[in-house]
C-alpha cells in the first residue's frame, strides 16, 4: 500500500461529495489472517466482525476470510448477527458475544445464531427456548475470570451447568484483559482461572484467545481463538514491532492553502500562534470523520514523505496542518495528505492522540470514499 492513491475523481466528488480516500487492502487483510491461522494450528483462527467489522465492512470482510477457510464469525450485538447472516456461507456459525437481549431468542434460533450466554439468566432463557423448540440449541458459556465486565461468575457456575443441560453448549470461553502486554500478571491468573472452568466442565471445548493472546503461547489458545484488531493491521502486542500487514490507508484532500504573517491565531480559541510567516492549509475532515480532537497541536498529517504538524485545535469538519516544510505550491485544492500510510501507521495515529488503534479503526467516518483493494 505505499503508492499514493489516484486523486479522488471529480465525477466522485460531485456525485458522492467525498473529500477523502480511505482504503481497504483486502489482499492484506487475507494474508494476516492466514499468517494467524498458521500461528494458531492446530488450533482454529475465527474472526471478529463486530463494529461492522471493525469500521471497514462486515459483509466484505466476511466475503474476503470465508475465502480464505474461515467459517466462525464474531459480531458484538444481535443486530449486527441480524445484518450479517446474508453474507455468511451455510456452514458458517455466527456468535454473538453480549449475548441475547429479552425478546431476541426465537429470531436467534430461527436464524441459528450461537449466542454467548454471559449471566444465569440469558442460559436460562435460551435453554427455555431450546425447551419450547423441542431441540438443542448451540450456545457458548462465558465465564468471567477477571476482567469484571462479562461473562458468568464463580458461584454461578454449578447453576448454569444444570440450567444448560438441554443446550449444546460448544466451547467454554472468556475474554483476555491485557494480552497485548505481555509481561502482566493478569494473563497468567485469567489463564490459571479458565483452567479451573475447563475442570467444572469436561468435554467442553475451550475459546480463549484474542488477538494478543494468540502471541502469548499455545497455553492461550484453545481450540478456537477470536483475533480482531490483529486481522486489521493493528499492532496485536504493545512495545514490539507489529507482525501484521496494514490493512487500512486514508488519505484527505486539501480545501484551502494560504499564508499568514508571524502572530497569526489558528483555529478555535486561538490555541496556535505563528512564530513566523507560515504556510497553512486546511484539510476536509475533522473529530467527524475519526481524526479525534485530541490530535489537536500533537498529531500529524504527510506529503511526499515530509510531516506537517496540526496547528491549532482539530475541528468537527476540518484540520489546519502547517506546510511551510514543503516547496510553495506542492499542495492546492483537491491535493492529498496521507493521514494513514506508509509513513504514518494506524497505531502511530493512535498513540498521537492518546488513544489505541481500536478507537482510531472504528471511528472512521462514512464520508470517506472506500476503495476495496
Amino acid at each position: 500500500m505505499n503508492d499514493m492513491p489516484h486523486p479522488i475523481p471529480s465525477e466522485t466528488r460531485e456525485g458522492e461529495g467525498a473529500s477523502g480516500i480511505l482504503t481497504i487492502d483486502l489482499g492484506a487483510l487475507g494474508r494476516n489472517y492466514d499468517a494467524l491461522a498458521a500461528r494458531l494450528a492446530p488450533a482454529r483462527a475465527a474472526a471478529v466482525v463486530k463494529a461492522d467489522a471493525y469500521g471497514l465492512g462486515a459483509a466484505k470482510v466476511a466475503e474476503t476470510l470465508q475465502a480464505r477457510g474461515c467459517r466462525d464469525f464474531f459480531v458484538a450485538l444481535f443486530v449486527e448477527a441480524v445484518r450479517l447472516k446474508p453474507a455468511l456461507a451455510a456452514d458458517a456459525r455466527l456468535f454473538v458475544l453480549n449475548g441475547l437481549l429479552p425478546g431476541n431468542e426465537a429470531q436467534a434460533a430461527d436464524l441459528g445464531l450461537i449466542p454467548v450466554l454471559n449471566s444465569l439468566e440469558q442460559v436460562k432463557r435460551w435453554s427455555q427456548t431450546a425447551s419450547a423448540r423441542g431441540r438443542r440449541l448451540p450456545a457458548v458459556l462465558q465465564f468471567d475470570t477477571g476482567m469484571s465486565r462479562l461473562g458468568l461468575p464463580p458461584e454461578e457456575r454449578a447453576a448454569a451447568r444444570a440450567a444448560a443441560e438441554n443446550l449444546d453448549v460448544l466451547f467454554v470461553m472468556s475474554h483476555l484483559a491485557a494480552a497485548d502486554e505481555p509481561d502482566s500478571v493478569q494473563n497468567a491468573g485469567q489463564l490459571a482461572e479458565m483452567r479451573r472452568v475447563v475442570e467444572e466442565f469436561p468435554g467442553i471445548e475451550l475459546c480463549f484467545a484474542n488477538s494478543g493472546g494468540i502471541f502469548l503461547g499455545r497455553d492461550y489458545h484453545g481450540v478456537l481463538a477470536r483475533p480482531g484488531i490483529a486481522l486489521y493491521g493493528g499492532a496485536p502486542t504493545g512495545g514490539v514491532a507489529n507482525p501484521m500487514e496494514p490493512v487500512v490507508r486514508l488519505d484527505v484532500a486539501v480545501v484551502q492553502t494560504r499564508t499568514v504573517p508571524a502572530g497569526a491565531r489558528v483555529g478555535y480559541s486561538g490555541t496556535h500562534v505563528t512564530g513566523a510567516e507560515t504556510r497553512l492549509a486546511t484539510i476536509a475532515a475533522g473529530y467527524a470523520d475519526g481524526l479525534l480532537r485530541s490530535l489537536s497541536g500533537r498529531g500529524a498529517v504527510y506529503c511526499d514523505g515530509v510531516r506537517l504538524p496540526i496547528a491549532g485545535r482539530v475541528s468537527m469538519d476540518s484540520i489546519t496542518v502547517d506546510v511551510t516544510a514543503l516547496p510553495e505550491g506542492r499542495l492546492t485544492l483537491g491535493s492529498l495528505v496521507e493521514v494513514i500510510g506508509p509513513n504514518q501507521t494506524l497505531d502511530d495515529l493512535a498513540a498521537a492522540a492518546g488513544t489505541i488503534s481500536y478507537e482510531i479503526l472504528t471511528s472512521l467516518g462514512g464520508r470517506y470514499l472506500r476503495r476495496y483493494r
